[in-house]
């Protein structure tokens, strides 16, 4: 198959996923999952490409392992995380600024999530179709990358939920750990998995599209559906802490706060 028809057929792998997720919220009226069946996605696309590449077989059995692996951690977090809670806030304020439309326009936002994994998938499809594996130097340094980030996300993501766990916390900042360094170390390691599939891709022939996953997530974390979510108008009066933790704490990558 040519790349453009597995791209299509990732693309619509991410629809059916989401329009799924979509008619199960519906009756459940949490729309949490599609967070989840977004990242698990993203680690069957990859399977596909896998599958359906003609890149040396090194090259795409290497991406398959760090974008399958990745994707089931943080699906598998994200399921734990809402396992026996109400749906995510965001999406509650969402139903009820829709009023009436809602359902019609959660649809088009699943669809348009579905739309978000496909562009995202583009770096595992340009090694899925590489004309040569990648170096030794190259592929080592990209599993340096891919550890480091994955690696750096748990930890980011268990540190914050052990500081939760504790009732003393409640309605405080997290600055424990690399909490400390950012105020959302979680989306900067995010940001740099997809890092490490630009590497993996060194010499391939539309090496520059790899590109698109780090830059694409880097701006809807940090533009749309990250912070701004997160660092709200109302922040400030839920969070005790928070508007000395913005002034002294880089919003994104780690490093030491101001004084």
């Amino acid at each position: 198959m040519s790349a453009l028809a597995v791209f299509g057929t990732g693309l619509l792998t991410a629809v059916a996923l989401l329009f799924i997720v979509w008619l199960i919220q519906l009756f459940t009226r949490n729309a949490g999952l599609v967070d989840v069946v977004w990242s698990a996605a993203l680690g069957l696309i990859a399977l596909e490409y896998a599958l359906a590449g003609d890149a040396p077989v090194v090259a795409r059995l290497l991406m398959a392992v760090l974008a399958i692996t990745w994707s089931f951690r943080l699906a598998g977090y994200l399921a734990a995380r809402m396992k026996g809670q109400p749906e995510d806030s965001r999406y509650t304020a969402a139903r009820e600024s829709w009023g009436a439309r809602a359902d019609l326009y959660m649809l088009g936002f699943f669809l348009l999530q579905a739309v978000i994994a496909a562009v995202l998938s583009i770096p595992l499809l340009v090694i899925a179709y590489m004309d040569a594996g990648p170096s030794v130097v190259a592929g080592a340094l990209a599993v340096v990358v891919w550890f480091v980030s994955v690696v750096g996300e748990g930890t980011a993501d268990a540190q914050l939920k052990a500081f939760k766990s504790k009732p003393e916390n409640r309605g405080k900042v997290c600055r424990e750990g690399l909490w400390y360094y950012s105020r959302h170390p979680n989306y900067f390691f995010e940001s740099l998995h997809w890092v490490s599939y630009v590497v993996l891709a060194i010499g391939a022939g539309w090496w520059w599209a790899t590109w698109i996953g780090p830059v694409l997530m880097a701006v809807l974390l940090l533009k749309i559906s990250g912070i701004p979510t997160v660092e709200g108008k109302d922040a400030s009066q839920k969070r005790e802490g928070h508007d000395e933790y913005l002034r002294t704490t880089n919003a994104f990558i780690p490093w030491p706060p101001r004084k």
